[in-house]
């Protein structure tokens, strides 16, 4: 694997090119772009609506049409629809991050980028940073808007800090699958296909409702799914419930999500570019 784009001969040197260690320039590279994914989404409606509206209108829906047909024992359904909404709102989001790359490697950008001597993986991270940061931006709205309609969470400060924790670093897997998925795509349409899965996967957890009204064969595989282990242990973070080891197997499959799918998007961008 290189561990540039560039396209110069090895050897050759760069007249003026300050004399910085390769893990400092590709910081620097990094930072570059994160601030251009980040523009985009200050630039971009389409992503402040994604980014804000759906989660919102997605809250309120479930909220109202099925929160008086749903009753849970010891909590408010608006108390555990919120955790549950909030990660699901994390593959909703990571849909743009599979177009956007997509869109990076089929329409130019990225062959401008080989003449340059530049890491390859800074337009990765560009794009995983500035996706999580867009995940956390929902985040907040939309806890805000819970508390508006009757969100009353139990858990302490250190229980929203360690959900919150727990929210980026498995928001960093998705996304960084994410990019797997939109470099493996031929093209932009093709990508906004694919990255349906992110929206539908989450659904099929225990965001919205309970478990133990599921088929066996159905809640065997909800309740083992890592998304439902995240959102179990979030919800119990948040509302300072008895979350007992899930929140070290949340941690767990977070870490092996981020460590897989930045491997394999790494590695499969750097085929699709060379190439």
């Amino acid at each position: 694997m290189t561990q540039t784009l560039s396209r110069e001969i090895e050897g050759t040197q760069i007249p003026g090119s300050p004399s910085r260690s390769p893990f400092a320039l590709a910081l620097s590279d990094c930072r570059v772009l994160i601030g251009r994914n980040v523009k985009h989404i200050v630039r971009n409606p389409e992503m402040l609506i994604q980014a804000f509206s759906l989660p919102i209108v997605l809250l309120l829906l479930f909220r109202f049409m099925f929160g008086g047909a749903i009753n849970l024992p010891g909590m408010a359904y608006v108390d555990y629809l919120v955790p549950g909404l909030v990660v699901v709102s994390i593959g909703f989001n990571s849909t743009t991050t599979v177009v956007g790359v997509a869109a990076d490697l089929t329409q130019g950008l990225v062959e401008r980028f080989r003449s340059m001597p530049m890491a390859g993986s800074a337009v990765l991270v560009g794009h995983v940073v500035s996706g999580v940061l867009r995940s956390m931006l929902s985040l907040v709205v939309m806890v805000v808007v819970g508390l508006a309609i009757g969100f009353r969470p139990a858990g302490g400060v250190l229980g929203w800090l360690a959900a919150t924790g727990l929210l980026v670093l498995f928001a960093a897997g998705v996304f960084w699958l994410a990019t797997l998925v939109g470099s493996i795509a031929k093209t932009v349409e093709g990508a906004g296909g694919l990255g349906m899965i992110f929206v539908f996967v989450p659904y099929a957890t225990s965001a919205l409702v309970p478990t133990g009204s599921m088929p066996s064969v159905l809640r065997a595989v909800v309740d083992n799914q890592p998304v439902t282990v995240v959102i179990d242990a979030v919800r119990g973070l948040m509302n300072g419930t008895a979350v007992a080891s899930t929140v070290w197997l949340a941690f767990a499959w977070s870490v092996v999500l981020t460590a897989i799918g930045a491997y394999l998007a790494i590695r499969k961008f750097h085929q699709r570019a060379r190439g």
